[in-house]
């Protein structure tokens, strides 16, 4: 069952490094950090979504052929999946959110 939260949990952490690299940036001021830059958290975790796809496909064509997996396997695979992709949407349609609000503004 934990796994099922993985991605959830791998995203918030993701945001709490953001928030910690965001204030420690501030305070040091022009010092180099070791954070892992925005584009590459993004790109573990659009990579993350796809195993999690890629997964139960092969766990629904595995019940389908017949092949040893059982129905609640596949549902639960198939349910991670769409919860991480729904996830993945939420925040690419925050992040578009945020960019037409700064593009919005009058300076």
């Amino acid at each position: 069952m934990l796994t099922a939260i993985s991605p959830m949990t791998s995203a918030a952490q993701a945001l709490t490094t953001l928030s910690g690299t965001q204030s420690s940036a501030t305070s040091a001021s022009g010092a180099g950090s070791s954070s892992t830059p925005f584009s590459e958290l993004l790109t573990d975790a659009v990579g993350q979504v796809n195993q999690l796809q890629d997964q139960a496909r092969a766990a629904v064509s595995g019940l389908m052929t017949g092949s040893g997996v059982d129905v609640h396997q596949a549902m639960i695979a198939t349910e991670k999946a769409s919860m991480s992709f729904e996830l993945a949407l939420a925040v690419r349609n925050k992040a578009i959110q945020a960019y037409q609000s700064v593009i919005g503004m009058q300076f």
